[in-house]
């Protein structure tokens, strides 16, 4: 386009791609777009086909310290294996207020219980969790499910094949988590063996329960969709 007076700096770029996701964005997926509109403008659009996904991740740098340095009260967070702007906490009381997020801020506690069973044991039986909350988990397994918290993820080969389940994308995006294996004591649980899960192993949970609801409660990913849940 010849009324461009300059080519915006690749970190610029990421940024406005990032604002302008709905979801944490990859460096594979940036570099796309890099060539996607290469291919579509051509000219001077073209120099950044030569932008590889190291380079990507070095400006995804740049851009995280440009924002801390600017205090624009957004931050550049990596979750569920990509990127996204959100706001910083400290900002928080009055995103929420904005958006009127306060009503939904957190999972009840029976929900955040069935999910933490779940995501520490996945994939797992809902006559499994049930045994390990000793109730029935039907209502809540079900507005998990509706909320894109968990996800059927395959059959069991016992009697019935029962359904298993599992948390989703979504689940990673909403607790600001990179990967599961960032969830608090999962090199401990993993330890564990399934046979000694008892019903009062619930109490294991409270730590865990904690966390998850302080790091949804304050940050705000920029996205038109509204991430948070429903109890």
């Amino acid at each position: 386009m010849s009324d461009i007076e300059r080519l915006p700096e690749l970190k610029e770029i990421i940024g406005s791609l990032l604002f302008a996701a709905k979801k944490p964005v990859t460096a594979k997926e940036i570099r796309k777009a890099l060539l996607g509109a290469a291919e579509s403008y051509g000219g001077p659009y073209e120099q950044f086909t030569a932008v590889k996904e190291k380079d990507i991740l070095e400006a995804v740098d740049e851009l995280r310290e440009s924002l801390a340095k600017s205090a624009t009260g957004l931050h550049v967070a990596e979750v569920a294996h990509g990127f996204r702007l959100q706001n910083n906490m400290s900002c928080g009381p009055w995103v929420r207020t904005l958006l009127d997020k306060d009503r939904t801020t957190k999972l009840s506690k029976p929900a955040l219980e069935t999910l933490a069973i779940i995501a520490y044991r996945q994939p797992v039986l809902r006559s499994e969790i049930e045994s390990v909350r000793g109730v029935s988990v039907d209502h809540i397994l079900r507005n998990l499910v509706e909320l894109q918290l968990v996800k059927v993820v395959g059959r069991s080969e016992l009697p019935g094949r029962p359904w298993m389940f599992g948390t989703t994308q979504r689940f990673l995006e909403h607790f600001g988590l990179m990967c599961l294996e960032d969830m608090p004591g999962m090199d401990e649980l993993k330890r564990q063996d399934d046979e000694k899960v008892k019903a009062d192993q619930t109490e294991s949970f409270p730590e865990m329960e904690k966390e998850l609801n302080e790091s949804s409660n304050d940050e705000t990913p920029n996205t038109e969709e509204d991430p948070d849940d429903e109890s």
